[in-house]
Formats: structure tokens, C-alpha cells, sequence
């Protein structure tokens, strides 16, 4: 059965399962920069929208940027339809239909943008409960919406359970659940400038499903 290693799986979204068209996330920087009076290089760009630097929060304070102020001009210039559409699906994510364990969805990404990406991409119906951190529910590296989505599936750390993130913070989650913590790497390593440990490391979630099934 596919990914029978693990009695659960947890998923993060954007640079994992999907990705945005450079085009639009440079776009969407621009503006946000526009508002706050800053310009963004390139490699600013690039690493606060993939996280490469990991906490996004502690990058942004350490190039002197206002976080609250950064994170309130994202919310507010990006359109849920515009990403959508400039969404794509990686190839090897798609195997994640096979996928006959319970699964969960648990993202940084705010619910009025994720759910359109999902709907456009017609994966919804791929994951048995979805969550959209807030400062509701907490965001990772707390454990906290790992477990509330655990909870929605009936499951808890007792049974062997995953978390599969491309993010330093989606794996200290993972340890912080009781989880293993399996890092997808979507980037070169000098791109990332760093190196993201896990209990796993993988460049394909196809991949990852086989040899969780072997």
C-alpha cells in the first residue's frame, strides 16, 4: 500500500507540493516593497518568498525590515485568483492521489489564498483535513497545528506519523509533534545557502511514497 512505512501523513503546501511562477512572486515583492517604501533585490526576493533563510520573521529583522509591516502589504496586495493562476503542481507531487493513509494539509498559507490554489489545482479531495495557520491556531516550528490536524484525523504521535515540508521550521515542527521530519529539497544547495536536516531528505515526493511503501 502506498506509504505504509508511516500510519499518517502531513503535508506542507507552497514549496513542497506547489510552487508559483517567478514572474508572480517577484511581482507581488515589488508591490509589497512599493508600500514599504523598500526595494527588494532579487536574492532578497528569493529568499524571503521560499524561505530559504529559514524564520522568515528573524531574516527580515536582520535586514532591518519591519516583519508586521511586511507580512500585513503581502496580505493586502496578493489576489487569491492572480495565484492561483500562477500556481503549478510539481510533477512528482502527484502522486500524492495514491496516497491510501490519512492525510492532512497543514500551511503557512492564508485560507483565502490556499483554498483557490487547491480548487484550481483540483487537489483538494487529496488530503482528509486541511489547515491554514492563523494566529489561532499558531504557526510552525510550534507543534500546535500539526496536532490540531492530527486530531482532526483521529491520529496522535503514539502512531507513526509524518510531516513532509521543504522548511528548516516544517521540521523542527515535525520534532516538536513527535513526528518524523522529512525535508523536500526543491533548490540547489548554494541557492539555499544551507543545510535543512531531517530524518529524511528528498528532492521527489514520488520518490518518498516508494521507498515508504517498500
Amino acid at each position: 500500500m502506498a506509504g505504509s512505512e508511516y500510519e499518517f501523513w502531513l503535508f506542507d503546501l507552497d514549496g513542497t507540493l506547489v510552487d508559483v511562477e517567478w514572474s508572480y512572486a517577484r511581482g507581488v515583492l515589488d508591490d509589497v516593497g512599493d508600500r514599504l517604501g523598500v526595494e527588494f533585490s532579487d536574492r532578497e526576493a528569493e529568499v524571503l518568498w521560499h524561505g530559504l533563510g529559514g524564520s522568515r520573521d528573524a531574516q527580515l529583522a536582520a535586514w532591518g525590515y519591519d516583519a508586521d509591516a511586511f507580512w500585513t502589504a503581502l496580505d493586502d496586495v496578493e489576489d487569491p485568483v492572480a495565484r492561483a493562476e500562477a500556481t503549478y503542481l510539481h510533477e512528482d507531487a502527484a502522486a500524492l492521489a495514491d496516497l491510501d493513509r490519512p492525510t492532512g494539509l497543514v500551511t503557512h498559507c492564508a485560507a483565502f489564498l490556499a483554498e483557490p490554489v487547491l480548487d484550481h489545482l483540483d487537489i483538494a479531495d487529496w488530503f482528509d483535513t486541511r489547515l491554514c495557520c492563523s494566529p489561532e491556531t499558531g504557526y510552525k516550528p510550534d507543534a500546535r497545528p500539526l496536532e490540531l490536524a492530527m486530531t482532526d484525523l483521529g491520529v496522535t504521535s503514539r502512531e507513526r506519523g509524518v510531516y513532509v515540508g521543504d522548511g528548516q521550521s516544517d521540521i523542527e515542527a515535525a520534532a516538536n509533534a513527535g513526528l518524523h521530519g522529512v525535508h523536500v529539497e526543491r533548490h540547489d544547495p548554494e541557492v539555499r545557502g544551507r543545510c535543512v536536516l531531517g530524518d529524511r531528505r528528498t528532492r521527489r515526493v514520488d520518490t518518498l511514497l516508494q521507498d515508504a511503501a517498500e
